[in-house]
């Protein structure tokens, strides 16, 4: 009887898929690490962005007898006076923050569009102002000092719009990671075996535990970061997702003065009609244009609106005659109003005070670890093989 040729009427070789997600996840680990870790510290310091910004430059740590201004304060008038004055020939937006606390006001300048400025003078020049508004504490160029560095590392890796969407695209291929991981690690057997550390195990599989427990324990606050980070740097993307997803998106107006010249109202005029228009909302911002058909824009907090240095609602107001234009109340939109209100805070760890925002450090910290012990893992195992004797091929282990 002759014998079948080897291999004829063998069963196929079945195909497992955590093989091939296990490699996934490993190539996408190598390629995001270094971008994700410089994302994910950045990220980690500005959770304290105002304290250390306030930290590193002492001559806007200044003290204020009286209640922080608001709503009815002279105080920004007087300011919008001081800072044109010092600078005359600038003919762009004002923007002033209202933060709630006794002490410096900040403010920014941002040029018109279309002014012929350098590439410099396109980011907002940053002010800090007396508590009355009156004299110029400290100014300073976005991008010259560590935290705006730092914010436009985080944002867009100092590369600009098309630095935004790598930041982006990165989010969505880290959520990639995450659940790759999640799947690698998935127990086929005994949970309490699965979340063990091996302490007395090799090298490799002591950075194996180190590295799956980082990962599990953070696992929720990186999907968090990460899809939030990607829906901030893709507006376009989130967008269309909130559309399909969710609910039809009800855009911010974008409203101009019935005329393009006249004698601009107070900005206390503005503020008047602003409160009226929103009732019982708290005061976030305030943008005074500069000569032309621009508005004010008020920005302000509205009760259930969890962003607090950046809410949602605004009033626009006619920079001539002092009348409302439109009114945009992050509380009366859609239920994709409601989930956009909630991106910003969860990714900054603003949500729900200081508990949160240490809990965001923590989680920017953490892919540091999950890099270097994924890396040492990587690098142990490629040199285990590399050691490792081959075994030799015989002539009853050839095939064909």
């Amino acid at each position: 009887m002759t014998a079948s040729p080897a291999g004829a009427g063998s069963r196929p070789r079945p195909f497992h898929l955590r093989p091939w997600i296990r490699r996934i996840h490993l190539w996408l680990g190598l390629a995001l690490g270094l971008p994700f870790l410089v994302i994910a510290l950045s990220g980690a310091a500005l959770v304290f962005y105002i304290e250390l910004d306030a930290l590193l430059h002492p001559e806007i740590r200044v003290a204020s007898a009286g209640p922080a201004p608001g709503w009815t304060s002279p105080v920004w008038d007087q300011a919008l006076a001081t800072v044109r004055a010092e600078w005359p020939g600038e003919t762009g937006k004002w923007s002033f923050e209202v933060t709630g606390r006794p002490g410096a006001i900040p403010a920014r300048y941002y040029p018109p569009a279309g002014a012929h400025v350098s590439h410099h003078e396109i980011d907002p020049l940053m002010v800090w102002l007396t508590p009355d508004g009156g004299e110029v504490l400290r100014e300073a160029r976005w991008g010259d000092y560590l935290m705006t560095w730092l914010y436009d590392l985080h944002m867009n890796l100092l590369a600009g719009e098309l630095g935004n969407d790598v930041v982006g695209w990165t989010g969505v291929a880290t959520l990639v990671l995450l659940l790759t991981g999640l799947v690698v690690w998935w127990p086929r057997g005994s949970l309490r075996k699965a979340l063990a550390y091996k302490r007395h195990a090799s090298g490799s599989r002591r950075l194996y535990d180190l590295h799956k427990l980082l990962g599990l324990g953070s696992l929720l606050l990186l999907l968090i970061l990460s899809g939030t980070g990607a829906l901030l740097a893709l507006p376009a993307e989130k967008t269309w997702l909130l559309e399909r997803l969710v609910a039809p998106v009800v855009p911010v107006p974008a409203p101009t003065s019935t005329t393009g010249t006249g004698r601009q109202v107070s900005v206390a005029q503005a503020l008047a009609v602003a409160e009226r228009a929103l009732p019982g909302a708290r005061l976030a911002w305030i943008d005074v244009p500069g000569p032309g058909d621009g508005v004010f824009r008020i920005r302000a907090q509205v009760p259930g609106d969890p962003t607090h240095r950046f809410p949602y609602s605004f009033v626009f107001v006619d920079q001539y005659s002092g009348a409302v234009l439109a009114v945009h109340d992050a509380g009366a939109g859609t239920a994709s109003t409601v989930v956009s209100n909630w991106i910003r805070p969860l990714h900054d760890a603003s949500v729900a005070g200081l508990p949160t925002r240490f809990l965001g450090l923590a989680a920017g910290l953490v892919p540091a670890g999950l890099f270097v012990t994924g890396f040492l893992r990587w690098r142990a195992r490629g040199r285990s093989r590399r050691d490792s004797p081959r075994p030799r091929r015989t002539a009853f282990s050839k095939r064909g």
